[in-house]
């Protein structure tokens, strides 16, 4: 245990907890700090684009427990700012976790007190914190404070930078399935095989893509995917949005959802700590079942301010906030959770069979 080296998790209201590093000297990084309830899927939701400038803090005891595995990466790289847990498997035979993100310059801290730091982020909220490796209090403190400021300089569109910069198309596996555009705010990839499977080929948009570069693509429907940040944000894609519904069919995921929300003229709120796990119930009123969802967002859209075309059809289960809504007037279906799962349960994937046979099948009937 005296070989261990000392660090810290330090949020910028003034904690500081203690725990073990795991990671090379002077890779200390900051981020808004949050809690997953998942109990697996470590290696998804650090390579899901929506963690952008995020430390992640695991509620499950057990980390790095079964190995890595690269294709269950959601994205091209590692996204997380860093990762907290409070076990880490470091064993002869088995630390391929702790290499896997030192490989990538993400700080792991273990040993540290999860369940005192989840009290702290559900009673005062997400704050931005750092995961410094220092030889004192004192001394991490300082450190996180300078580097809390300069990360906090960052364009505030995170969905721009998680996003792709150029239109890519990808071959679908259904050759008579519809052609879908994609607008991509910081998608995961299982968003793609869900689409794959059921179309005939998918273009996907950088998330400030103009309504002219998608009208000529010649979409059958259009997605919205999840991505990071705060939707109020997000440049050029809400009018965007805005001016194709009613036009194509739209599907929105988690920030694809605030977007569109904003886009019929709602408003969005910041939660007090958000939703980040793989056990979220919800009521779907749409397929008339309630089931268990994967879940990652910070804010939430405001009921009230929503269209009268507009129904609120999913209902977390556990707070009430709003999951999902549709308009059956302009075509429109907006899913706060993944539908998609990875990690998680696979229980929603038929919404995409809605998009797919109800809402563009509608459009070409």
């Amino acid at each position: 245990m005296s070989s261990k080296s000392t660090g810290y998790l330090v949020l910028e209201t003034g904690e500081i907890y203690s725990g073990v590093w795991h990671g090379s000297g002077g890779i200390d990084r900051a981020g808004e700090v949050v809690f997953n309830t998942s109990h697996s899927g470590y290696e998804e939701i650090a390579t899901d684009p929506s963690y952008f400038s995020q430390i992640v803090m695991m509620t499950a005891p057990m980390q790095g427990n079964y190995g890595v595995d690269s294709s269950f990466w959601e994205s091209r790289k590692i996204w997380i700012e860093g990762f907290v847990c409070l076990q880490v498997s470091q064993s002869e035979r088995d630390h391929a976790w702790i290499q896997r993100l030192s490989e990538n310059q993400v700080p792991l801290l273990s040993e540290v007190d999860t369940r005192q730091i989840t009290l702290r982020l559900r009673s005062g909220g997400t704050p931005w914190g750092a995961v410094i490796s220092a030889k004192s209090e004192a001394e991490a403190l300082q450190k996180a404070k300078a580097l809390i400021a300069e990360r906090r300089k960052i364009e505030m569109d995170w969905a721009w930078l998680a996003s792709r910069k150029e239109k890519e198309v990808r071959p679908g596996k259904k050759s008579n399935g519809p052609r879908i555009g994609v607008l991509d705010f910081g998608a995961k990839e299982n968003i793609f095989r869900e689409l794959e499977a059921r179309c005939s080929e998918l273009v996907i948009f950088p998330s400030r893509a103009s309504v002219s570069e998608i009208m000529s693509a010649n979409v059958d429907g259009l997605m919205l995917t999840n991505g990071p940040g705060d939707p109020g944000d997000v440049q050029v894609a809400p009018g965007t949005v805005r001016e194709l519904i009613g036009v194509k069919p739209i599907f929105g995921i988690c920030m694809g959802h605030q977007i569109l929300g904003i886009a019929l003229g709602g408003k969005t709120y910041k939660m007090k700590f958000g939703h980040r796990g793989s056990n979220h119930p919800i009521k779907d009123t749409l397929l008339q079942q309630v089931y268990m969802t994967s879940q990652n967002h910070g804010y939430a859209v405001e009921p009230s301010s929503l269209p009268s075309h507009t129904k609120v059809t999913h209902t977390n289960l556990n707070d009430g906030t709003v999951a999902g809504f549709y308009s059956e007037a302009k075509n429109c279906l907006g899913i706060q959770y993944h539908p998609e799962s990875h990690p998680g349960p696979h229980d929603a994937s038929g919404l995409f069979d809605f998009f797919v046979n109800n809402m563009i099948g509608k459009g070409k009937a």
